[in-house]
């Protein structure tokens, strides 16, 4: 097992597992200060913060309070805060002379506060710059469009040479998607860098600290004394620490591209690092808190229009089913058969996933659309998804790579998607996309990111970030999350047309029973089945798991409301199923035995041989948990997500500051719209996860937009 090599000693085939989290060191444009218990005792300091401060002596041992200026009575109204997710910014006066200087307070686990100290920035005029900032990433009609305006806003504010807008791939690449820079640097726009350019352990603090800065390439660190805490006989966790000194790999990286200074801000969608706006600038360049915190406010204001523009485009995914599954409909009314609204029209299937070929293969019998292998090869690549492990949906965009007894494929079926319809073999909804043979352009030679210099110990990132194109062979273009949304409700959709179909069939031919039967008790699809009298015939295994103490006592249709709350409306309707053949759709709550109840869709329909002759009944059940609780996030949502969690104690119209609700009514308007697109086009498990990652955005930004506010209005009165 690899052990994890301490800050600055790891190397390129162990920096992955660096622990630059415990850097022990900052970067010297301002100081630190760890303080314990109710005295403020100084236990840690960095070795700059005598001489920063213009003291004398040794700080350690030593109390807040005796240091000259105001440091106490500034930070006391914040030490009733959590400070354990996000630093806290005031102004105070300190030092000898005393001097202004912006204080950012946290608290790590287990650890005291920590202080950091930098000297007070200038102000920013929020009333201009970033409303018409929020005004304008809230406009943005597309995503490229908003990673755009993205660059030239980060660009304006932050005056860095260069900004670039970085998307991570679901392999973990990174490409620059959006760039400005100055007019004689090379342009960077398009390139790729490999997943292994940031470390997982640096991917995860990105998620924590959103905004980081290096002021210097060229820096010597400050260490940290003692380098371990006497209280907790640990070393300082400096996750959330704005000087914390960056790892020597990642500053020969930037030296190697000669950067001087960077600030890289996180891009964090539906808890997932999206991406990073990435600042470069070509010489050394402080940028203080304010901005740093402006920054942070538009990046989470940036990532929940991403939110909504991609909820959107799966909406739209969701839109092209629902016709989908109306064509299915009218098929089945007009033909008795569904299937001709899938295949009769190739585009009817191929058009929601983009894809050029489609094979369906169902009860021994296969229907195909556009460009797809020959019978055996399909029916080869069903017996290999029937021996993975089972799963709902699977995706490739490398058939051919990823198993080479396809690899004479490619030109046809380099990507695959693959609905399992039911858990008979062989039964499977595809799609495919040829080969896409593309040149992709790297940002230096991934494949040679290791160089020894004259001395063998001297290793260091490559040193070439001259473009390296590479020729990318036996791949598709990459099926999108909107693509993968279409075939996930597609396949709902035909996966419940095939139960309907399997329990009418049931009825109709008895020398099928024994193999419909069965599938019918295996489907993850609760079903009841009566004969033409209104007795149950059969109850699969699904129903009894939602009602394992009620489904042994069911002998009539009529007995089923037993099993619901409701009783006496629901035997109502199930008898006028029976005695006037009357369809019914409706929501019912199935009563458990701890009390609890669970919310279910039911469908009961007759089942005609003739116009005038009953077969029978199928009662379908579908559970609506996971649908409730998206209805539920989103009324929890409509209710206010402000209101619900405040930054400050009010509500917004009463809070005292015009510019803060002027802001704060723009980042809430940007969240509804978010809201709207995710309710409409994310699926129903995923809307409460995606709803509360916008309200945590929300919150997050509105508790930057107060400190902003806050800091620039009160904490910079000193006494």
């Amino acid at each position: 097992m690899s052990v994890a090599p301490a800050f600055g000693s790891a190397d390129l085939s162990n920096c992955e597992l660096e622990q630059i989290h415990l850097a022990g060191s900052i970067q010297p444009i301002g100081a630190l200060l760890v303080v314990h218990g109710p005295d403020q005792t100084i236990t840690q300091a960095s070795a700059n913060a005598v001489a920063f401060l213009g003291l004398r002596g040794s700080l350690i041992g030593k109390t807040l309070a005796g240091l000259p200026g105001n440091l106490v009575t500034s930070i006391a109204p914040h030490l009733h805060q959590a400070l354990d997710s996000m630093p806290v910014a005031v102004r105070c006066q300190l030092g000898h002379p005393v001097r202004d200087f912006d204080v950012l307070l946290h608290r790590p686990p287990d650890v005291g506060l920590v202080i950091e100290l930098e000297p007070a920035g200038p102000n920013v005029d929020l009333s201009r710059d970033v409303q018409q900032a929020l005004r304008a990433i809230m406009s943005a009609p597309s995503l490229s469009e908003l990673c755009d305006e993205t660059a030239r806003i980060f660009a304006g504010i932050t005056g860095y040479d260069r900004v670039m807008v970085y998307r991570f791939d679901h392999a973990g690449h990174g490409q620059v998607i959006s760039e400005e820079r100055r007019s004689e640097l090379e342009a960077f726009l398009g390139n790729r860098y490999p997943a292994s350019d940031i470390p997982q352990m640096a991917r995860q603090l990105y998620v924590r600290n959103r905004v980081r800065v290096l002021v210097d390439t060229h820096y010597a660190p400050v260490p940290i004394t003692p380098a371990v805490s006497p209280v907790t006989g640990q070393q300082l966790d400096m996750s959330l620490c704005f000087l914390r000194s960056i790892s020597p790999i990642h500053v020969q990286y930037l030296k190697n591209m000669g950067v001087g200074a960077t600030l890289v801000a996180s891009i964090v969608v539906g808890g997932r690092l999206w991406g990073l706006v990435s600042c470069h600038h070509y010489a050394p360049r402080l940028i203080h808190f304010e901005v740093r915190a402006v920054c942070e406010l538009l990046a989470e204001t940036v990532a929940t229009r991403i939110a909504a523009l991609e909820s959107f485009a799966q909406g739209q995914a969701a839109v092209a089913v629902r016709r989908l599954e109306k064509r299915m409909i009218e098929s089945i009314s007009r033909k008795g058969d569904w299937r001709s609204a899938l295949f009769d029209d190739s585009q009817a299937i191929l058009r929601p996933l983009h894809a050029t070929g489609a094979a369906l293969l169902l009860d021994g019998e296969m229907l195909t659309a556009g460009d797809v292998p020959a019978t055996a090869e399909l029916r080869a690549i069903c017996a290999w998804l029937d021996e993975r492990p089972p799963a709902p949906l699977h995706a490739t965009d490398a058939l051919g790579l990823d198993v080479p007894q396809f690899k004479s494929l490619i030109a046809v079926a380099s990507g695959l998607v693959a609905i399992h319809l039911s858990d008979s073999p062989g039964e499977y909804l595809l799609w495919f996309r040829p080969e896409q043979v593309r040149t992709i352009t790297w940002g230096g030679n991934p494949f040679k990111a290791v160089v020894i210099g004259n001395d063998p110990m001297d290793l260091s990132p490559r040193r070439s970030f001259a473009q390296w194109h590479q020729l990318v062979e036996g791949t598709c273009e990459q099926w999108s999350e909107a693509d993968l949304t279409a075939a996930r409700l597609i396949g709902y959709t035909v996966i419940d047309v095939i139960l309907q179909f399997r329990a009418v069939r049931m009825l109709v031919a008895q020398d099928q029973l024994d193999q419909v039967r069965q599938q019918v008790h295996d489907s993850d699809q609760a079903v009841i089945i009566a004969d033409q009298a209104g007795r149950i015939i059969l109850i699969n295994n699904a129903f009894k798991r939602l009602a394992p103490f009620q489904h042994s006592s069911l002998r009539d249709i009529g007995d089923v409301a037993d099993c619901f709350t409701g009783t006496g409306d629901i035997r109502l309707r199930l008898d006028n199923l029976v005695t006037d053949q009357r369809n019914w759709r409706g929501e019912i709550s199935l009563r458990t035995e701890s009390g609890a109840h669970t919310p279910l869709m039911i469908r009961a329909d007759p089942v005609f041989s003739s116009p005038n002759r009953v077969l029978g009944f199928v009662l379908l059940f579908t559970d609506l948990t996971d649908r409730k609780a998206g209805e539920a996030a989103r009324r929890r949502f409509q209710d206010g997500i402000v209101a619900e969690h405040p930054p400050f104690p009010g509500p917004i119209e009463t809070h005292p500051d015009l510019l803060f609700k002027t802001l704060l009514s723009t980042i809430l308007e940007n969240a509804q719209l978010a809201a709207l697109e995710i309710t409409d086009g994310v699926e129903i498990a995923r809307m409460p996860e995606m709803l509360e990652s916008i309200r945590a955005s929300v919150v997050r930004a509105s508790s930057v937009l107060e400190h902003l506010i806050r800091h620039g209005m009160r904490d910079k009165t000193v006494n």
